[in-house]
């Protein structure tokens, strides 16, 4: 059985919103092969996908939130921020978002239908070309 990683959001969280991609790889770091990013996807559809893949396989897979930054700007401040040892996005979000000293059991649910993801997809896409 393989393992999930995520982030626990608090109910409400505008991080759940955010398009969210999905990476795989060994369990051990000796296995030689270079993990796969798949995605974006809408945060639900990424754990039942990841629950999905890994549940019966040794494979680690991390879900986590895709930051859509327009600029190079914007990319050099998150980097600073994670120099720093700050959160990305934190200055949008409360401590309690990241709570990442309790392990939290995820249920993400039955995988979705292809046509599920591409209707996410979609949303996605809309969102990101609405932004400004």
């Amino acid at each position: 059985m393989g393992t999930l990683v995520t982030l626990h959001l608090p109910p409400g969280s505008p991080v759940a919103d955010l398009p969210w991609i999905i990476t795989i790889g060994p369990l051990d770091d000796d296995e030689g092969w270079e993990p796969l990013v798949c995605g974006p996807y809408e945060r639900p559809h990424a754990l039942a996908l990841a629950q999905a893949v890994v549940a019966d396989e040794d494979l680690m897979a991390v879900v986590e939130p895709l930051l859509p930054l327009a600029d190079s700007e914007a990319i050099r401040a998150e980097v600073e921020l994670a120099k720093s040892g700050g959160e990305p996005g934190a200055d949008e979000l409360s401590a309690e978002t990241f709570d990442r000293d309790e392990p939290r059991r995820t249920t993400p649910g039955r995988p979705p239908t292809k046509a599920e993801v591409r209707a996410g997809f979609a949303r996605i896409a809309a969102k990101l070309t609405a932004a400004g």
